[in-house]
């Protein structure tokens, strides 16, 4: 077994249809976390949620662009999730964020 290391998890939920410049922002905070070089990230796509007060959504057979709740999960040392945090406060206009302590395993 690998040694024991603390880090974070740092939470993101958004919305899947929300975009700036074309792309969508759970994209581009992948994008980020990858320039940055953090340790791992992923996405995933909600069946049904909501944000704060919004209405609940879930997913309609003939809708295009649909508006379900996303998860971006990016684990990390404090240090390097620190530095992913003033673009992450920047970029998300209706969201909500966690940062939560956790143990993690490397091999």
């Amino acid at each position: 077994m690998g040694k024991v290391n603390e880090n974070i998890l740092l939470k993101v939920l958004v919305y899947s249809n929300e975009q700036e410049k074309g792309i969508a922002l759970y994209e581009r905070i992948v994008l980020k976390a990858k320039e940055l070089g953090l340790a791992g990230v992923t996405v995933v796509k909600g069946m049904m949620g909501f944000i704060g007060e919004d209405k609940i959504h879930r997913p309609k057979l003939a809708s295009v662009s649909e508006r379900l709740p996303v998860t971006i999960e990016i684990m990390d040392t404090q240090q390097n999730i620190d530095r992913l945090l003033p673009f992450i406060d920047e970029s998300i206009k209706n969201g909500l964020v966690a940062l939560v302590p956790v143990n993690s395993l490397k091999k």
